[in-house]
């Protein structure tokens, strides 16, 4: 997923604004969906996404923060989530020289986070 966000600890890169993927791995159970054919029986990936973007609206200094905020919103709407990783990057971060992105992983359970 690509956002356009304003994430950071300068606070020209709150002002700014930046781009930035979040990549995001979940394990439910899927058993009951499998044969029902039924949207309602598993998690809803257009949910999760808006779940992520609103995530996303939200400044913060650090992407430990942001990814802890993701896994926060998704762990408690969506129940069904047994464990979930997600990884934040930043695009081409203000570090003083060429860089493509720096990037956090971060892993949580479902609900119990």
């Amino acid at each position: 997923m690509e956002f356009y966000a304003y994430h950071g600890c300068f606070a020209e890169e709150q002002v700014i604004g930046n781009r930035f993927l979040v990549d995001l791995e979940i394990d439910v159970d899927t058993s009951v969906a499998e044969r029902s054919d039924r949207l309602h029986d598993t998690v809803n990936y257009q949910k999760v996404y808006d779940e992520i973007k609103e995530a996303m609206t939200h400044k913060s200094h650090l992407l430990e923060h942001l990814a802890r905020r993701i896994l926060d919103a998704l762990g408690a709407r969506f129940p069904g989530i047994r464990h979930m990783k997600v990884k934040v990057s930043k695009m081409n971060p203000p570090m003083g020289g060429r860089m493509r992105c720096v990037s956090l992983e971060m892993e949580g359970g479902g609900g119990e986070e």
